[in-house]
Parts: C-alpha cells; sequence; structure tokens
C-alpha cells in the first residue's frame, strides 16, 4: 500500500512538474512576436502576461510596490529557481543585514552569502518612447524560466525587474504610436509629456523623490529588498553606437567607493565580450555617459549597490529606420569618431534598425548581468556588507563626521522637509539630547545631527556638501569635460538652510535620540480662537494661505516688519484668524504656530481670493511647465492651463489676472516650430500640435499686461518679450522694445560657463516680489539668459530685483568667468501701461529642486 502511494505521489509531482512546465510563451499571449516591425503592447497586456507566467511557474512572483502619478498599479517581478522564490523572505532579511548591519562576524557575513542569492534589479523604460526595455521583458523572463541552460544561473540569482518604471507614459506611447501608424506621423515622439508632470525629468528625481514612481522605486534598493546590483535600461540616438555599457566617461562622482566602479566596469567589461561573442556590433564604452551627477535611478550607486545604466539605439518608437553608413556619428565625448577604437570594437555598419534589434540586446545583456552576478555570487554578497562596514568606519575616522542643522531656521518647513526625505533614503538621523560646543560653536538640544557613520554615508555626503565640479581634461591645458547634466544638487542650500559641517569630532550616540518617521516641529495644541501668524519666510507659510483662500477665507498681509509679542515679523507675513475653518488647515503646519490676541494693530492689506490665473504651456513636452504644475498642485494652486492657440482665442483680461510662462522655447509659444540661434526648426507632429500663438497671440499677451494683467515668465520664455514687438491699435501700430537684453551669448563668448549651479544672486528689497527672501538668494542657473537693462520709454518702466555682485559668486556646482556677470541681473520686474511683467534668467521652481526660490513665484501669485 505504501509503495501504491508513493507510486501516485510520484505521478502527481510529475504531472504538476509537467504542468507547471507549460509556460504560455509570449507570443501567443500577445498576439504577436515581442519586437515584432511597429506592434506594441500596452502596460495592462504586460501585467496581464506577467501574472499569467506567476499562475503556470512556480519561478515567478509579482508583488505591487505602488501607484504611479495618474493611478495605475506599479508591480516588480521575481525571477528565480522555485527554492529562492519559495524563500524569498528569507532571502529578503539576509539583503537587509548584508546591506546595512555593520555589526556582523566575518563567520556571519560568511554564512549570510553562503545562503544568500545575487538580487539583480532592472528598472525598464522609464522613458517612455524608449519602448524596448518594457517590450522585452516577456521574452526575457520565458527564456529564464525555459531554457535548461540558465537554471544554475537562477540557483545563484533572483532576477528582480519593474515592468515599467513609467507605465502612464508606456500606454500614451503605445495609443499615440498606435493611432497614427500607417500615415505619415508613424513613429514620430510622442508631443506632450509621458507623464502626468515630469516627463523625461523622471529621470531627476532620485535625489529629491517627488513622483510616486521614484518613491516606490527607491524604496526597493533603500528600505525594502536591498538588491546587490542594479541596471537601469534606456536608449539614445539613432545613429550612433547601438548599444552602451559601462565603464562610464568622466567626469565620475568623487563620492563613490573605488571599489563600486571597479564592480560596475567588471558587469560592463563582461556584457561587452558576451554581446561581441554573439555577433551583435556597436557595443561603445566610455562615452557620452558620466557617472557624475546624482539623480537618476542609479542614484543607488551612492547606497553601496553596484548600479549601472545600458542605452540602446533607438527606432522610430517600433518602426524600423534604414541608417546609411554615412550617417553614423561619433558621440560628444569619448567617441569622436565613428571608427574601431578602444571604446567600440566592433562598429555596426549600418542598414536596418529595427525594435528586434533592441529586444536580442536587452536579453542578451540581461543574461549577461545575470551570469556574472551568479559567477561572483558570494563575493557580491561580502562585498555588500564590506562596504557597509567601511563607510561606517570611515564616518568614525575621517571628517567630516557629521552635518548639524541648528533647530532654529527661518525655514522651519524646509528642515522637516529635508528630515523626512533623509528618512525616506533610508538614512538615520537624530537630535541631540542637551546644549554642547564644538568646533568653537554652541549647538543646542533639539539641534538636528546626520552622522556620517552609516552604511549610506557616500550618500548622505554627496546630497549634504556643497559641490565642487571636478575639472577632467582629455590633454593638459585643453577645455574640461563637460557634465552630463547638472553641478549643483546641495540638499541644504537648495533648500535655504543653515548646515554645519564638523570636521574635528564625532558626537557620541549617547546625546542623540534617533528621529522617528514623520517628523514635525508643531507640538502646540491651537487655541479657540485668536490670529495666527504665517512668517513669510516659510514656504508652507505660502501653503496654508492658499489653502485658505482656495476655501474662501480672508488672509490679511503686513507690508512691513513688525515686531509683536517680541518677535520680529518679517515683511509679508500673513494672518488668519483662527477658528474652526482655519483650524484643520493650520493644524497641518510642520512648524510652531505664533497665536495672537487681539488684532494687531499693524499696516497690512486684505486677500480675500486667489487670483486667476493661467498657465501657457506649449503643446509639445515641456518639462518645466509639467514641473511647475506640481508645484502649483503640491501647493494647492488652482490654475488653468492654456495652449498658444488658446492665447490667440481668449479674452485673456476678463478671464485672468496672472500668466505663468515657465521655461518653454519661445519659438515653439509663437510659431509653433523650434527656433535655435536665430534658426527654425519644423516640428514632425499632426497639425493640431504645431499651432503658436503668431503675431495674434503676442499682441493679446501685451494688451492683457497693458489693461493690467501680470506675466511671469523665466528663461526661454523671456525671448517672447525681446526685441522689436508691433502691436495694432485700431487704425494705429505701436512699436516699442522693452528695456532689456539678454546678454548670455556674448558672455560666453567672452568665457563664462555656468552648467546649472547655484549662484548667488542679490535681491532689491521691491515687494512684494522679495517677500520672505534674504539679501541675498542662491538661484539655480545656467549660463543661457542674463539681461542688462536700459532706460524705459513711451508707457514702461523697470526695476532690478536682482543682480550679482561681489566675490565669490558661486555657491556650489561649476561658475566660469563670474567676473563677466558682475553688476548683471538675472531678475527684472517691467512695467507696460497698466500691468507688469517680471521676467527671470532661472526657474524659480527648478525640478522641484530648489525650495529657496519658490517664493519668487508665490508672492508674484500673492501680489
Amino acid at each position: 500500500m505504501k509503495r501504491i502511494v508513493n507510486v501516485l505521489a510520484a505521478i502527481l509531482l510529475g504531472f504538476i512538474t509537467s504542468y507547471a512546465q507549460e509556460i504560455t510563451p509570449p507570443d501567443q499571449h500577445f498576439g504577436f512576436k515581442p519586437g515584432d516591425d511597429k506592434m506594441l503592447f500596452k502596460y495592462e497586456q504586460l501585467i496581464d502576461y506577467l501574472k499569467k507566467v506567476e499562475a503556470q511557474s512556480n519561478m515567478v512572483m509579482v508583488i505591487p510596490i505602488g501607484q504611479s502619478a495618474m493611478g495605475k498599479a506599479l508591480y516588480v517581478v521575481f525571477v528565480s529557481d522555485s527554492q529562492n522564490i519559495a524563500r524569498l523572505e528569507e532571502l529578503k532579511e539576509i539583503n537587509k543585514q548584508l546591506a546595512i548591519n555593520p555589526n556582523l562576524t566575518t563567520n556571519e557575513v560568511n554564512e549570510l552569502a553562503s545562503k544568500g542569492k545575487a538580487f539583480v534589479l532592472a528598472t525598464l523604460s522609464m522613458h517612455a518612447t524608449e519602448v524596448g526595455p518594457s517590450q522585452a521583458l516577456p521574452t526575457i523572463i520565458y527564456q529564464l524560466i525555459t531554457k535548461e541552460t540558465l537554471k544554475s544561473t537562477l540557483h545563484n540569482v533572483v532576477y528582480m525587474a519593474v515592468p515599467s518604471h513609467n507605465p502612464d507614459g508606456m500606454d500614451m506611447v503605445v495609443d499615440y504610436y498606435n493611432k497614427y501608424k500607417g500615415t505619415k506621423y508613424e513613429g514620430s515622439s510622442l508631443p506632450f509629456l509621458y507623464h502626468k508632470y515630469v516627463g523625461h525629468d523622471n529621470n531627476r528625481d532620485f535625489i529629491t523623490l517627488t513622483q510616486p514612481e521614484t518613491k516606490a522605486i527607491s524604496s526597493l534598493t533603500s528600505q525594502e529588498w536591498f538588491p546587490q546590483v542594479m541596471v537601469e535600461k534606456h536608449q539614445m540616438g539613432l545613429t550612433g553606437p547601438r548599444f552602451f555599457v559601462p565603464p562610464y566617461h568622466d567626469p565620475i562622482a568623487q563620492n563613490v567607493d573605488a571599489e563600486l566602479y571597479a564592480w560596475v566596469n567588471l558587469f560592463g567589461q563582461n556584457m561587452v565580450n558576451d554581446l561581441t561573442s554573439k555577433g551583435l556590433q556597436g557595443v561603445s564604452q566610455q562615452n557620452l555617459f558620466d557617472n557624475y551627477w546624482p539623480g537618476s535611478t542609479e542614484t543607488c550607486l551612492w547606497k553601496n549597490v553596484i548600479s549601472m545604466l545600458t542605452e540602446a539605439a533607438s527606432v522610430k518608437i517600433a518602426t524600423p529606420v534604414y541608417i546609411e553608413p554615412t550617417e553614423l556619428k561619433g558621440t560628444s565625448k569619448g567617441l569622436a569618431e565613428y571608427k574601431k577604437g578602444t571604446n567600440m570594437l566592433l562598429p555596426w555598419q549600418g542598414g536596418w534598425w529595427k525594435l528586434s534589434d533592441i529586444i536580442e540586446l536587452e536579453i542578451e545583456s540581461t543574461i549577461s548581468m545575470l551570469q556574472t552576478a551568479s559567477k561572483y555570487k558570494e563575493r557580491i554578497l561580502r562585498f555588500r556588507n564590506n562596504i557597509c562596514k567601511k563607510q561606517v568606519l570611515l564616518g568614525q575616522t575621517k571628517p567630516p563626521f557629521s552635518y548639524i542643522l541648528p533647530a532654529k531656521q527661518k525655514e522651519p518647513s524646509e528642515l522637516v522637509a529635508l528630515i523626512n526625505l533623509l528618512k525616506e533614503h533610508g538614512v538615520q538621523v537624530y537630535q541631540l539630547k542637551q546644549d554642547i560646543e564644538i568646533q568653537d560653536r554652541l549647538f543646542h538640544s533639539g539641534d538636528i545631527v546626520v552622522p556620517l557613520a552609516q552604511p549610506f554615508r557616500m550618500f548622505i555626503k554627496e546630497v549634504m556638501e556643497v559641490q565642487t565640479f571636478p575639472e577632467r581634461r582629455l590633454e593638459k591645458n585643453g577645455d574640461i569635460i563637460k557634465p552630463y547634466d547638472i553641478t549643483s544638487w546641495s540638499l541644504p542650500l537648495h533648500k535655504g538652510l543653515t548646515c554645519i559641517t564638523l570636521q574635528t569630532k564625532s558626537i557620541d550616540k549617547e546625546m542623540l535620540n534617533p528621529i522617528p518617521s514623520n517628523f514635525s516641529f508643531n507640538r502646540k495644541t491651537l487655541p479657540e480662537n485668536g490670529v495666527a501668524v504665517l512668517p513669510s519666510t516659510i514656504n508652507q507659510s505660502y501653503h496654508l494661505v492658499f489653502q485658505c483662500l482656495k476655501q474662501g477665507l480672508q488672509v490679511d498681509r503686513i507690508n512691513e516688519s513688525a515686531l509683536v509679542n517680541n518677535q520680529e515679523i518679517p515683511a509679508g507675513s500673513f494672518l488668519v484668524k483662527v477658528n474652526n475653518k482655519t483650524r484643520s488647515i493650520l493644524k497641518q503646519a510642520t512648524f510652531d504656530v505664533m497665536v495672537i490676541q487681539g488684532k494687531p494693530s499693524i499696516k497690512n492689506i486684505t486677500i480675500d481670493k486667489l487670483p486667476r490665473i493661467a498657465l501657457l504651456e506649449s503643446q509639445v513636452q515641456s518639462m518645466d511647465a509639467g514641473w511647475t504644475k506640481y508645484i502649483l498642485d503640491s501647493y494647492g494652486v488652482p490654475f488653468t492651463t492654456l495652449s498658444p492657440a488658446q492665447i490667440v482665442k481668449s479674452d485673456l483680461t476678463s478671464k485672468f489676472d496672472i500668466i505663468v510662462i515657465p521655461n518653454s522655447n519661445a519659438g515653439l509659444l509663437k510659431d509653433g516650430k523650434y527656433k535655435w540661434d536665430g534658426e527654425y526648426f519644423p516640428l514632425y507632429y499632426p497639425p493640431e500640435y504645431t499651432k503658436g500663438m503668431g503675431q495674434k497671440g503676442v499682441e493679446n499677451l501685451i494688451k492683457f499686461i497693458q489693461n493690467g494683467g501680470t506675466v511671469i515668465a523665466w528663461e526661454q520664455a523671456t525671448e517672447l518679450f525681446e526685441g522689436n514687438i508691433t502691436i495694432n491699435n485700431g487704425d494705429s501700430k505701436e512699436e516699442f522694445k522693452f528695456p532689456f537684453n539678454n546678454i548670455a551669448k556674448k558672455l560666453k563668448k567672452s568665457g563664462f560657463e555656468c552648467t546649472g549651479s547655484l549662484v548667488k544672486l542679490k535681491l532689491n528689497p521691491i515687494a512684494p516680489f522679495t517677500f520672505g527672501l534674504e539679501d541675498e538668494v542662491g538661484i539655480f542657473m545656467r549660463d543661457k539668459y542674463i539681461f542688462e537693462t536700459s532706460v524705459p520709454t513711451l508707457d514702461m518702466d523697470r526695476r532690478i530685483i536682482g543682480y550679482f555682485s561681489g566675490k565669490p559668486k558661486l555657491l556650489s556646482g561649476y561658475l566660469k568667468g563670474e567676473e563677466l556677470i558682475e553688476r548683471k541681473t538675472a531678475a527684472i520686474w517691467l512695467k507696460k501701461g497698466n500691468g507688469q511683467i517680471i521676467l527671470l534668467g532661472f526657474s524659480p521652481i527648478f525640478r522641484a529642486s530648489v525650495p529657496s526660490n519658490y517664493k519668487i513665484l508665490f508672492n508674484t501669485i500673492l501680489q
């Protein structure tokens, strides 16, 4: 009987195993082979396939990790052998211990490295027009779970993939492609942003963590799964190399440990070997992409993850392209010519390039990474704890030892935001238990301490210190190698906070209290009545005021600084009556709200309602407009979005009080075509996306201003108001020129350079635009817009809001030729008729990363 039971059990087990092996191939599920010309599946179809395979195989598990900006579910899919999938929770704990426990003994590390598995995380197609990585995933997973040759690899490795880093954009792109497939617009890029707010800039958010997709993926590496290896999968241009893999080009981040770079380079070199051995051409290294700036998904490199990117040459979404050999070009750095060399050993010779070619590269590069991780599994796991220990020891023995942020700041809400952001990044943050004197300075109980003796020391140092761009040259006395992106991201500086670096010694942990998540300074209970004072120096004051006004509540604003209860209240601060309606709003404050009894005798103006705000956005992607929408939505400011074509038709004066024009190409706004260096470039979009405002729209804007309206415009949008302007006034024409010029090109020819840096701007006290701001403010600027003013004519006037003066002007990043901008301006107030224009040579909301500048926009709204 026992033998019969065993036989039946064996038969049943064989049946189950056989059933589990019957995995649906991707082409059967989608109705076409992923990578077929002109064929794409959508996000929901992709997730359906992953869940189907999960039900069919014990080698796959799909786990939700959050929601996208537009409400789609985000997932991570795990693929490994069945034993590893069955013990994922145990392996997760091993990852955590190796990643952040510096107290493990050598024997404990060896035991965990033996029991654990190498986790390789891939995040796919965050830039939704780069469809290849997400379209390749079903085939990658199908091969992993059906190929016998990969079984040993999956015994040592857990592959974890985020199927689409940007599911909203994935569906937008597929829908748009299918809509125009078969027309002359087939394969054109999506005109509008492929994300609710940030479009292509979703790869610029991994320090500030503003978007839900970023938060979810950052949590995978910093808080939950702690993978040892990570890759972000991208695509690049059509006419260069076919595939980029590490090593990166210079400059590289100076805070990143050398061993991490060595591991990244090893994975990259193995990909070159593996792809070349399979005859895949055009694989390149050490060109175009540097690893200096954090902010992309690979920012987890600063948190001890062996992280990297790959970039495949694109097609026209899913439409093949034919590339003539003569059209193949090198890159801006590292591959000056498209020729065989150390950075591209086997050049591609041109011809048809298809989505299937991209998918083949994605499959083979992924398998290469997994095999490398498998081969070095125990070394990688031991390294993860060794680097943890090393960083903690460096924090104990090498300056800087700690960053201290005094609890008393003019911007306490941004201090709270910084504390909670660091906590979200997996950083330990503390408060002093008592007063202490260090470096001849007295620090107080409650001050914030961020020690560097932590596993994520590299990240802490990178985001807390002032940036100094490392000048690297290809030859002595040659030009510096330009950075790929920006050169400043210091969180304290960008938030306008005072931060002191301790260089002499660390603070004993017995003197520190750990800070919990969701920290706040607001511990007071609001009284039943009185008047709440909301200082103009605090960003959150504006948020609370916007909420009050949105609910129809009255807010008073003081014009001059005043002394109340022996405390100075800065000019521009707000007074709000405490009652049942306002109490729930005021309770949201993360700072202690001062409440005074009786009506203070302070000169003030009453604000009864929010102004009617329009945001002018081109119909072709404007990421800065997207970020502006994000800021306005985050602060509760209602607005109406207008396209350039609507500017022509709208009665602006009767509908709006303020028009906001973020950084958008002035040629797009006016003529529906890109204008660059005086030359127009046509757009390859359907006509509905290429309508500018034309001369009529510019006239409408000017008349809106003349009739008392306010416009605030920055960077490229300022060009709408530059040069000679003509408007029709009935039977007559008025020709005039606003009294300013952009002189940046002239300065650049003389040697001025500023590659996305924080630069000191002196402010003239011009109410209300400078309310709540210091005499000097750090603005985030590039070298495109520097202004000079002139004496006005007709019904115009001008005042300089901010100008450059003195040395040093650079606060963080890179600035060359600072003497050339002495007494030049980047912020102007202009008057025309009864209205006004505020022109800025910088973005006051740049990627939601410079909160110290937001008040310029908010003060314009609440003037």
